[in-house]
Formats: structure tokens, C-alpha cells, sequence
């Protein structure tokens, strides 16, 4: 079997959902179970990168040695983590799905179930542009767009506002692809316009085709 390339960096992935808590009981989430961010972990760790690895709520486990794992809960507690390992890294994927709202209030009590309740949300800090922001000339940043309609235009639009170097692009649309499942269907989207559409395939072999685009970014 050939040998792998050694990719020396030190790369931060996010991976999973977030949960905002409403009370101690119930929360805001999404579907995501991580399985596409820990694929990407770990096959950048089989190349030799150092992933530091700040997982959501998810069920999963790592098995590389490369890979060091931070688990949060919430959006704000994510982008602590980011923040502060951002600076130390080569760059960063961020695959996880983050809450984009968060209730104003959180209750320290169980809601009782015949109370009559309305929530009131406000936005949580986008992760993904303050790395952006923050991102230096040597270090690259890789985002991923779930879509529902308008998926190019949008993940086109999305690549430019928060300084992508690429963007992983998949639908809902599409069978097989998206939350909950072993498999995805990814296009890739580069800064200069060039989009690489690949069929479904596993999540492995999918995160394998995005450590290729992260070894030509070299």
C-alpha cells in the first residue's frame, strides 16, 4: 500500500452540533452527529497533522494518537475554544453545525409542561467570520454549506463574507447526504471559482478527498 504524505500542520476541526439550553432540561440543537468533522480528524491524523478537535454533543469517539479532543456544549463555549487555538494553528475546518440562535433567557428550573411559553432568541457569534477575520497569510480556513436551494449562490456568497479559502458544499436535497448518515455528496468550491462535484460516496472517502484539497493549499 502507498504511504501516505505526511502533512505537518497543526490543524483545529469543529465537529458535531451545539446545544443552547433553554432550561436544565431542554435545549435548542440541530441533527448533526459529527461523523463527517471526526472522519476529517482522523484521516488528517493518518497524514500526519496534529488535530486539535473541538467536538459538540455527539456520540462518537477518536482513535488516532495525533488527535487531541475538546468537548463543548453551546456555540459561545465553541467559540471560546476556537478563539484561543485559532492563533496556534495552521489553519482550521469548521464542519461543525452551530446553533445560529440562543435563547435570551435560560431557566434554571425545569419548565413545568402546562406553562405557556415564549422564547426569545438572540444570535450567537459566528465563529466562522471571527476566524476569518482573524486568519493570517500563512494559515488557511476551510468552511462547509448545508443548502437547501440556492446552494452555489449561497456557499459562493458564504466563501467570500468569511474568508474560506474553500467551502465544502452538500444538500439536503440530496439522498443519502447531510445529517445522520455514513454517507455524502460534496462539491468543493475554491476562491478562484472552481467547483469539483464528487458522487455519494462515505464519509472516510469523502474526507479524504478534503485532505487532498488541504495538501494543494501547501
Amino acid at each position: 500500500m502507498k504511504q501516505k504524505i505526511r502533512l505537518k500542520k497543526k490543524i483545529l476541526i469543529t465537529a458535531g452540533p451545539t446545544y443552547e439550553a433553554i432550561d436544565p432540561v431542554r435545549f435548542i440543537g440541530n441533527h448533526s452527529t459529527g461523523k463527517m468533522g471526526f472522519a476529517i480528524a482522523e484521516e488528517l491524523a493518518q497524514r500526519g497533522a496534529q488535530v486539535t478537535l473541538v467536538a459538540g454533543p455527539v456520540q462518537l469517539t477518536t482513535s488516532h494518537p495525533n488527535i487531541t479532543r475538546i468537548d463543548v456544549t453551546s456555540a459561545q463555549e465553541m467559540c471560546d475554544v476556537c478563539l484561543k487555538q485559532f492563533p496556534k494553528m495552521d489553519g482550521a475546518i469548521l464542519s461543525a453545525a452551530v446553533a445560529d440562535f440562543t435563547p435570551v433567557t435560560k431557566y434554571d428550573k425545569k419548565i413545568k409542561e402546562k406553562q405557556s411559553l415564549t422564547i426569545e432568541l438572540k444570535p450567537n457569534p459566528d465563529i466562522a467570520q471571527e476566524l476569518g477575520k482573524r486568519k493570517k497569510t500563512k494559515q488557511f480556513l476551510v468552511g462547509f454549506a448545508l443548502e437547501t436551494n440556492n446552494e452555489f449562490t449561497n456557499a459562493q456568497g458564504k466563501l467570500e463574507k468569511k474568508n474560506f479559502d474553500f467551502i465544502v458544499l452538500n444538500s439536503l436535497a440530496d439522498k443519502g447526504a447531510g445529517f445522520g448518515y455514513d454517507t455524502n455528496k460534496v462539491s468543493i468550491i475554491e476562491r478562484n471559482g472552481t467547483v469539483t462535484n464528487y458522487e455519494l460516496k462515505s464519509k472516510q472517502d469523502v474526507a479524504k478527498d478534503i485532505a487532498d484539497q488541504i495538501e494543494k493549499l501547501n
